[in-house]
């Protein structure tokens, strides 16, 4: 009986080692998914992410991030007046209701799209930041193509349907990435919860901004043809989420799903720094230099996005010659690591020299030259590994 015990208990033990301490992502009833944490560029958990979806709204994430590139470049000001066309006051769907012949301010109309979603806002701005909507157009399908989303095609800057106008979960997710790392400032409009135009009072559509305190963003999105979609961002602590959800069947649903994906990577997942940039890591042989050590590292800061419980047994091997010769300067690329965690490699990344070694006079490197061979005919010399 005793032996069946510890039998038992061993064979338990053996199955608790091998689970996963994450559990899979939730299922969602949606065309498209992603969840992405944009420090690190890791996706967490997605479906579909790479199939064309209709963007719906969410396309002005794009609109806007055109307009804030060009604040930034100082073509366009926040504080230009816009004259409003004939054409932007007579957009069907959600508007800011402004109002033709009028001029508005570019700060009035970015709002106007970010906090209301205004097809009025966004063909305005359109037509001033790239004369006519259909240039404006061809703009932001360059700036697709220069941030590498390579599964969408922009027809209009509303997101009204038509079947060229595409994008998919996955691109969307990296271009609010971008707009995140490059325009703060611009982004930052995303988090208003209502904005008053024209006498006009108009909540933000994101829900997600009353029901999550860590919500800054981003954007709502819906046709009968689209479903119900939203690209949402929160940051708790030092880290931060994306999600995008396409295609979910209710606007009730869009939330409490992308309200699922933030709490599975919050509560499983942990952003963290593992190694600093110009931090000496190892100090390796170096030959006929004025030293006879060189100091090696990494050249920026390394930070990993993993399972929680994945930290705890991270092992670093290093990879180099053990036949490095001077001269060396700072910079010079002297090997590799690799992180690995659980067995599993998760990161790769070059070794570089921390510092200048200058080379010894002519004898001195003929010494080393010939102690070298001495050693290669006895097999040293190769990669070394630790």
């Amino acid at each position: 009986m005793k032996n069946f015990l510890i039998t038992v208990l061993l064979s338990f033990s053996i199955i608790a080692e091998s689970q996963s301490f994450v559990p899979n992502s939730p299922p969602l009833n949606v065309k498209s998914y992603i969840l992405l944490e944009p420090n690190t560029g890791t996706v967490i958990a997605e479906f579909n992410s790479d199939d064309a979806i209709e963007p719906a709204s969410m396309t002005k994430i794009m609109t806007s991030y055109v307009v804030a590139d060009q604040i930034d470049n100082g073509l366009i000001s926040l504080d230009d007046e816009v004259l409003i066309s004939e054409k932007a006051w007579r957009m069907q769907g959600s508007k800011t209701f402004i109002e033709a012949g009028k001029r508005v301010k570019v700060s009035d109309l970015l709002k106007g799209i970010m906090i209301q979603s205004g097809n009025d806002a966004s063909v305005a701005i359109a037509e001033y930041a790239g004369g006519t909507e259909d240039g404006f157009v061809d703009l932001m399908n360059a700036y697709a193509e220069s941030l590498g989303m390579n599964n969408t095609s922009f027809k209009n800057s509303t997101g009204l349907p038509d079947s060229n106008h595409y994008s998919s979960a996955r691109d969307l997710a990296n271009l609010t990435l971008s707009y995140i790392n490059k325009f703060p400032n611009e982004y930052a409009l995303y988090k208003e919860k209502q904005f008053t135009f024209n006498n006009i009072k108009q909540l933000n559509r994101n829900k997600l901004l009353w029901r999550d305190e860590s919500a800054d963003g981003v954007k709502t999105g819906h046709t009968s043809s689209a479903g119900y979609c939203l690209v949402g961002s929160a940051k708790r602590g030092g880290m931060r989420l994306i999600t995008v959800v396409a295609g979910s069947k209710s606007d009730k649903d869009r939330f409490s799903d992308t309200q699922r994906l933030l709490e599975y990577g919050f509560r499983f997942f942990a952003t963290q720094k593992v190694l600093s940039a110009d931090q000496e890591l190892k100090e390796i042989s170096i030959w006929g230099g004025l030293a006879d050590t060189l100091k090696i590292g990494v050249k920026k800061d390394i930070s990993l996005t993993l399972p929680r419980t994945s930290f705890k047994d991270l092992k670093i091997n290093y990879k180099h010659k053990n036949n490095l010769q001077a001269p060396i300067e700072i910079g010079d690329e002297v090997g590799s690591i690799e992180i690995v965690s659980n067995g599993e490699i998760v990161y790769t990344e070059k070794l570089e020299a921390l510092e200048s070694i200058e080379s010894k006079g002519f004898f001195g490197r003929i010494w080393s030259k010939f102690v070298l061979w001495i050693m290669s005919l006895f097999g040293f010399g190769d990669n070394e590994s630790s």
